[in-house]
């Protein structure tokens, strides 16, 4: 019985002994690729991921067109503005028009291609920046440059002091959200990025 044990712990010896000699055989580059890819496999907790910023700004600024754009839609039916959703439409279009159903559908898309625009410029320039209030700064900056600057000159809308006040502050309130919404999401979604990137883009 004692011989037969032995004989067994030999046995095992012998086969450890051949698997490291297999092991120490090896190519040094297989050891290493075999290494790296223990080392690569996420633990639980500790996934990585990359979020691409051109199709992640694209997805952003459609849905914040099209939410947004409908409901300053909503606010014009209510009255709450006397900016129909159409105003960048203006400068290509007849402005009896702009009034029409489809008037109202093309300046939604026309809203829906300026929130792709504003959110892209937002995602490639200031999306390290944290919080909900640089996206509230972004959309008043907007609204300066659409509703001062630029607006009344192009035909978009009549300047401010012939606007009616409900006009003026529905139109900061929309705009500050609107920039609250897409800067805010974009925060969230990048202000930890280090985390979320591959190992192997460095951490």
């Amino acid at each position: 019985m004692t011989d037969h044990i032995h004989e067994d712990v030999s046995t095992n010896h012998n086969h450890e002994g051949k698997a490291d000699q297999r092991t120490n055989r090896q190519h040094p580059r297989e050891r290493d690729e075999n290494l790296m890819k223990r080392r690569s496999v996420p633990r639980q907790g500790d996934a990585h991921y990359f979020t691409n910023p051109f199709s992640f700004a694209l997805e952003l600024g459609f849905f914040a067109g099209l939410i947004w754009g409908g409901i300053h839609w909503l606010f014009h039916l209510l009255h709450f503005t006397v900016v129909p959703v159409g105003f960048l439409a203006e400068p290509f279009f007849k402005h009896k028009y702009i009034y029409t159903p489809a008037g109202h559908l093309t300046g939604l898309l026309c809203f829906i291609v300026f929130s792709i625009f504003a959110s892209l410029l937002y995602t490639f320039t200031i999306r390290k920046l944290k919080g909900p209030f640089p996206g509230m700064v972004y959309g008043i900056v907007w609204w300066v440059i659409l509703f001062i600057l630029l607006g009344p000159k192009l035909g978009m809308m009549k300047p401010l002091n012939q606007l009616t006040w409900d006009s003026i502050f529905t139109e900061i309130c929309f705009f500050l959200l609107w920039g609250l919404f897409i800067g805010y999401t974009v925060a969230m979604e990048y202000t930890d990025e280090r985390k979320r990137e591959p190992e192997h883009a460095g951490a």
